[in-house]
């Protein structure tokens, strides 16, 4: 059984695959070839965007949309702990401040009160009830950076964690008041509903990653930003090529080498066909596992919400004691139902992040979470006889 079925999507799609490439290798055009604009077209469209503009990576995605806001040293960036390092690692590569703000027990997203909490404490530069970073200010653990140069928060990046859009109408009205810009981190969530709106089009620029594991995966990495502005698209595609002006070899600003090949371009958009149709079994998937594992008091399913239908990058199960996880994972393996752990450290806790100063105890609910999380088999072509099998050997466990 395979936690994420790639072969099952491959056959239906294998001579469209096949063409595609083949076409690519004809043309020869392996650097922003003609199926990157077609790419970016299509999924501009599909996200109700004017600019798509596509990338090697989802971390270069976020790092190419901060760097068009101009973020950098003294800007502060909040953000959640509980999620992939990439999100908090862009901040920390321009030398701006991650200041994480708590998730929500029941979506795992970051928690709007928190942000707000988190930016009185910026102001106040008093961390309060709200824990900040060494840099930022004489409330937390040391002095601000400069008494001329205070850090000051400038955006917020939201996760949408699993593939469930983060609460983007408290969060933007939040960030509206303050002044600052809001960058969605859809790398999970790509194809996800909020409020009648696709994920990549909730902020002011959203960006998404496809990662073979991802909703929308090609065979390699790749990414995409997304945008109304145009002045920010302008922007992301010049960081994108070396900050490239209006030829070659002119250079307006710094920018990182970040193009999308072309060979992964003609696979998204062979990938795409399916893509709508996919959608929706993940969720029938989806509903199906929460009917089924809901008569278990062991564990919390995830939550469905009405206003925004996820795209289940995931499907991930609370467990509902602390210390139960380690048993439950072992008992599956036994059963050979392959599982995986997203994630066991909050980014406030990783050594990288070491020179923040947090603590563990900041921030609990991230904390509990990434000791009773797990994630079963989840895609588009999982069967019910496999799903049967996985739910069966889950319910047989006792504690």
């Amino acid at each position: 059984m395979q936690f994420i079925d790639l072969a099952a999507q491959q056959k239906l799609i294998r001579n469209d695959l096949e063409t595609r490439l083949k076409k690519v290798l004809d043309q020869g055009a392996y650097i922003q070839g003609p199926e990157v604009a077609e790419l970016e077209k299509a999924l501009a469209a599909f996200t109700g965007v004017e600019h798509a503009i596509s990338c090697s990576s989802g971390t270069d995605a976020l790092l190419m949309a901060l760097m068009a806001l101009s973020i950098g040293p003294g800007d502060a960036v909040l953000t959640t702990p509980f999620t992939f390092i990439a999100t908090a690692e862009v901040i920390s590569l321009l030398n701006a401040v991650p200041v994480f703000v708590d998730v929500e027990a029941e979506t795992m997203n970051i928690s709007p009160d928190g942000i707000s909490a988190a930016i009185h404490a910026l102001a106040s530069g008093k961390a309060g009830d709200h824990p900040l970073p060494a840099q930022c200010g004489a409330g937390s653990k040391v002095a601000r950076i400069t008494d001329s140069c205070p850090v000051r928060p400038k955006a917020i990046i939201p996760v949408d964690l699993f593939g469930l859009a983060a609460d983007y109408d408290a969060i933007n009205a939040i960030a509206a008041k303050h002044g600052l810009a809001v960058i969605e981190d859809a790398a999970q969530s790509f194809g996800a509903l909020y409020k009648g709106k696709r994920a990549c089009s909730l902020t002011e620029i959203g960006c998404t990653s496809f990662f073979p594991a991802k909703p929308l995966g090609c065979y390699g990495d790749g990414g995409m930003c997304f945008t109304n502005s145009l002045d920010l698209a302008q922007k992301m595609r010049s960081v994108r090529v070396h900050g490239q002006g209006s030829h070659k070899y002119e250079n307006v600003r710094i920018g990182i080498n970040g193009r999308l090949d072309t060979m992964q371009a003609a696979v998204l958009l062979s990938k795409f066909l399916l893509f709508p149709d996919e959608i929706e079994r993940r969720q029938k998937v989806a509903k199906r596992y929460n009917d089924l594992i809901s008569k278990s008091d062991l564990f919390l399913v995830p939550k469905i919400f009405d206003h925004a239908p996820s795209v289940w990058a995931q499907y991930t199960l609370v467990a509902r004691e602390n210390g139960m996880r380690e048993a439950v994972l072992k008992h599956l393996s036994e059963k050979k139902i392959p599982t995986a752990i997203y994630y066991p450290t909050p980014l406030h806790l990783q050594k990288a992040f070491d020179f923040l100063e947090y603590r563990k105890g900041d921030f609990p609910v991230s904390e509990d979470l990434a000791g009773r999380v797990f994630s079963l088999p989840m895609h588009p072509y999982l069967s019910e006889a496999d799903q049967d099998q996985i739910v069966e050997a889950l319910l047989a466990f006792k504690g």
